[in-house]
């Protein structure tokens, strides 16, 4: 008897939980949205938003002007957009995007916080965050190279430490392809 009342009382709850939803009637409201660290691998359904959610007006700073900010002050804080080219294969911890000089940029999320599908390359990304000039220190560039899936010798291979521009993102949202 108590297991049927407890189960109608999560039931009720439920319903009641479901039907008082706020609608969110931004422009991305279409999207599915994922919690934070839900997604570990690869999803049905690539399009989503990650993380924290981004304004509803979104005003994007074009990759070139921000590399030219950070290359001058050291870090800038932006709305980016772009395509990703690889993602982390174990779960989704980064990915890269390609940059206008030519050069490749690491996009990790704020805190450990939540992960992108690990088959979303080559889907287009808006990014929010900050994009800092840093140096990569030799093991890290070799444990980004493991999750990449390069093989012992091309990990080892890694001897130098690299600078970099790099963006630590709080939020994003991954359109459906066009």
């Amino acid at each position: 008897m108590k297991r049927s009342t407890l189960l109608y009382t999560l039931l009720i709850s439920g319903t009641c939980l479901f039907s008082c939803a706020s609608k969110d009637d931004s422009k991305y409201a279409d999207l599915a949205s994922h919690e934070m660290g839900k997604v570990v691998g690869e999803a049905e359904t690539v399009p989503g938003i990650y993380g924290e959610k981004l304004a509803d007006n979104i005003n994007f700073t074009q990759l070139p002007e921000m590399v030219e900010k950070v290359e001058a002050n050291g870090s800038f804080e932006a709305t980016i957009q772009g395509e990703i080219k690889e993602v982390c294969t174990n779960k989704g911890c980064w990915l890269t995007m390609d940059l206008p000089n030519g050069k490749s940029m690491r996009v990790t999320f704020k805190d450990y916080g939540f992960f992108v599908p690990t088959n979303s390359q080559g889907f287009p990304i808006i990014l929010e965050g900050v994009a800092t000039l840093s140096e990569t220190d030799v093991e890290t560039l070799r444990h980004y190279a493991e999750d990449e899936g390069l093989s012992k010798e091309e990990v080892e291979a890694i001897t130098e430490p690299k600078k970099e521009i790099t963006f630590e993102a709080t939020g994003v949202i991954i359109p459906g392809k066009a």
